[in-house]
């Protein structure tokens, strides 16, 4: 990583100062500023976005048909109902995330257009330093916190994962990928081959398929997919009867959770049971004679996300003769097309990459820790949420099978619990820190590969801080476990070391 840069002394002059710093304004940074100004309404703090808007995800994805993945009951916030459909289209989800911001006057927090290119911890100070360029102007100015929040997301922005096939430079029309989908793309009559079968190719092939010639979806291997309306009829029920929607957001959204653990749990158990009933629903819209193992993986439901399709759409659309699935490796590309090892040539005239993302650790920021460059590939987590040895500071990251959000509320309740608990003991630091009897525990990866092992972690769980074998070096990657063990965690913990204030009480830079 690189060295951070020390600033002029004149730069240092015009120093912002805030208790808390947030970076990023999607929506972890959003759901994070709620409880600050809840919980701890006596700190004053400060979000830098990199973009010109709040989103994150759902500012810089615009491809055809972009939806959520999870239903809006549980990846909305527990404190703003929600009443839309239960998968929501990113239009959807922006406004939702405009209304938080306006309902608790967030916006006057916000810097937009403000990357965060390093951030340097000194311990002399008790403060963290971050450089930062403004994306409208090209300057750099100088922040300084006591606490650095990092909600930045997970995965690189500015370039999706796209690997590279042979003849690439051969292809005749444009090589697409999702995350940074062009403006001007005219896909109407065209013919399109989407490689993958994600998500993301569950969300834009049914989408641009009554515009297209033809849609081929090309995948190495299987996904397993789910689907149903994009309704709840429990909120339906619930509404009828004229419920608070309050009341209607926070029972279907146990009853969603409940649902899902048990789904969760059996595909554990009982991973046949999954299969079949998941199976059940495709041919309920293929029909018997179809070809299932287009949609049969080689490993159990929830080894990787499960990918949801409301209304049965994509199916639709296949049933209807516009998309075609076909199960390959690709040898090359060709001036027409994709030649797969068979020896099939898919025409194309556009091609489509819905090959995943590159996962970003803590927005590829430069680290320093009082002179000394931090690889968080090196770190332990400490419960997922901070990182040995670097003092004050916490970091989002959200759950990969339960929504992304059941996991803000829970470890923006930790953030805050902890520093209401610094203020109580006259502590400006706190620092994770390994005792002896820990520097000999497992090193093991972030993520318990046989749980969960989607390609973007496997590619990048070296640049992740790793998890020990003993409490609190670990973390659970399963929502119904943490949200009993986060709130009983004790924050006198002896891995917790705490510094008081330096005798001046000064933070000035």
């Amino acid at each position: 990583m690189d060295t951070v840069a020390p600033p002029p002394a004149q730069a240092l002059e015009e120093v912002a100062h805030f208790d808390v710093l947030i970076v990023g304004a999607g929506i972890s940074g959003i759901g994070a500023a709620h409880h600050l100004g809840e919980k701890c309404p006596g700190k004053t703090f400060v979000m830098l976005e990199t973009k010109a808007s709040f989103g994150g995800t759902w500012r810089q994805h615009t491809y055809p048909g972009i939806r959520s993945d999870s239903d809006l009951y549980t990846f909305g916030y527990e404190f703003k109902p929600w009443t839309g459909q239960p998968i929501a289209n990113g239009k959807a989800i922006l406004n939702y995330l405009e209304e938080a911001i306006e309902d608790d006057d967030i916006a006057e927090h916000i810097r937009y257009q403000h990357e965060v290119l390093s951030a340097s911890w000194s311990s002399e100070k008790q403060a963290w330093l971050l450089q930062v360029r403004r994306n409208d102007n090209g300057d750099t100015v100088f922040f300084s916190c006591n606490f650095l929040w990092m909600c930045q997301g997970y995965y690189r922005h500015a370039q999706g994962y796209t690997p590279q096939w042979q003849g690439m430079e051969d292809f005749a029309g444009p090589i697409v990928h999702p995350q940074t989908w062009p403006e001007d793309l005219d896909y109407r009559g065209k013919r399109v081959v989407v490689i993958g079968s994600g998500a993301t190719a569950a969300t834009l092939i049914p989408s641009m398929a009554d515009d297209c010639e033809h849609i081929t979806m090309l995948q190495r291997s299987p996904t397993y997919f789910w689907t149903g309306e994009n309704r709840n009829e429990l909120a339906d029920q619930l509404r009828e009867l004229d419920v608070p929607e309050e009341w209607v957001h926070e029972i279907v959204r146990r009853s969603i959770l409940k649902l899902a653990q048990e789904i969760q749990y059996a595909s554990v158990s009982d991973p046949d049971i999954i299969k079949e009933e998941l199976f059940r629903v495709i041919r309920e819209y293929l029909g018997e004679d179809f070809d299932m193992s287009h949609f049969t993986p080689s490993y159990r439901p929830w080894q990787q996300r499960l990918a949801y399709v409301p209304d049965g759409d994509l199916f639709e659309s296949i049933k209807a003769g516009k998309v075609s699935v076909v199960t390959d490796t690709i040898d090359r590309f060709t001036e027409s097309g994709i030649l797969t090892d068979s020896g099939e040539l898919l025409e194309a005239d556009i091609i489509i990459t819905a090959t995943g993302f590159n996962l970003s650790v803590m927005g590829d920021i430069a680290f320093e820790v009082d002179g000394e460059a931090v690889d968080f590939g090196k770190t332990f987590t400490y419960r997922g949420l901070m990182n040995s040895g670097v003092p004050n500071m916490a970091f989002m990251f959200g759950y990969l099978r339960t929504s992304w959000t059941m996991r803000v509320d829970l470890a923006s309740d930790f953030v805050c619990k902890l520093l209401n608990h610094m203020d109580s003991k006259g502590a400006r630091v706190c620092t994770p820190t390994l005792r002896e009897q820990d520097r000999s525990m497992a090193v093991l990866p972030w993520i318990d590969e046989e749980e969960f092992n989607p390609g973007y972690m496997q590619r990048s769980k070296h640049l992740m801080p790793k998890r020990g074998d003993v409490e609190p070096w670990t973390f659970s990657a399963d929502y119904y476990t943490e949200r009993e063990q986060l709130p009983l965690v004790d924050l006198d913990e002896d891995v917790l070391v705490y510094e008081g204030a330096r005798q001046t009480g000064s933070v000035s830079l």
